[in-house]
Parts: C-alpha cells; structure tokens; sequence
C-alpha cells in the first residue's frame, strides 16, 4: 500500500489505486472512513469495466487482456492492503482488551477502567465483523471481474 497516492476516487492518471495510510485502530469511525476509501475500487468495479473493457465494435481499439490484468492486480492488492489493515487493528484491539482485563482484574472497583474495556470489546467485535464485510465485498468484487474478464484474462489460479 505504501507509495501509492491518496485521491478522492479510486483512479489517478488512469490507474487505480489505494490510500497511502492505514486506519487509526483507536478510533473506529475513523477506521470505518479510512476502510470506506479502501474499498472504492470495489464500490466502483462495473464502472471501471464498462468503461475499460471494450464493446465488440471497439474491440481492435483496447488491449482488454492487459486492462482485466491491471484491474485484477489493483484488485489483488486493494483486498490484501485492506485485510492487513483489518488483521492489525484487531490484534491491537485484541492487545488493549487483554490489558485493561489484566488491569481490572487489579482493580475490580475501578468503574473507568471497566468502561475503557467494554468500549475496547466493542471496537473488537466491530473489527471482526469487517472481516465479514470484507469476504462480502471481495467475493462481489471477484464475480463481477470474472463476468466480464474471463475471456480477456484468466490468472494463474482461481479466484
């Protein structure tokens, strides 16, 4: 993910690509936005093909093999960008939890401390269920790029 450019869509110069930052794991809206901007390569992934791949008039005009094989790798390395970022922010979440039980477990009476934890479960469940979310999305993603590229592109290995 690093080196790529921030935009306010998913294209720059043609090419999609993704935002340079990971989430801020501390703070869930924002992890929610930063996930939101990740994922617009998907959001957008039958207006790229309609207007990438070419209609049987145009045919001689575009290399659509090459462009299936651009999407495909922008789309590879968007889901494993994203499942990273996930992956991280749950096991920190997951560090945070087991630290403020540890810390209770000190101080059963401390009511900010138990408070700090149930916010920390809270932000962990809700993390794990972007990887919910994320299987949806990529499995989506996948259908549609198959649709429309398998005469184009085929990879190396099932998708």
């Amino acid at each position: 993910m690093s080196g790529t450019a921030r935009t306010s869509g998913p294209r720059a110069a043609g090419k999609m690509v993704a935002p340079s930052a990971g989430p801020n794991c501390q703070d869930f809206s924002e992890f929610q936005e930063v996930l939101r901007v990740m994922r617009q390569i998907d959001d957008r992934i039958i207006h790229e093909l309609n207007t990438s791949l070419p209609t049987a008039s145009f045919a001689g005009k575009i290399d659509a093999s090459a462009r299936c094989k651009e999407l495909y790798q922008s789309l590879k390395e968007a889901h494993a960008g994203r499942e990273k970022a996930i992956k991280t922010c749950i096991s920190q979440s997951s560090s945070m939890v087991n630290k403020f039980r540890e810390e209770r477990n000190k101080d059963k009476d401390n009511l900010t401390l138990i408070k700090q934890l149930r916010k920390e479960q809270t932000n962990l469940k809700l993390m794990q269920s972007e990887l919910n979310v994320e299987e949806v999305i990529n499995d989506r993603s996948w259908k549609v790029f198959k649709e429309r590229c398998r005469i184009h592109y085929k990879p190396s290995y099932n998708l």
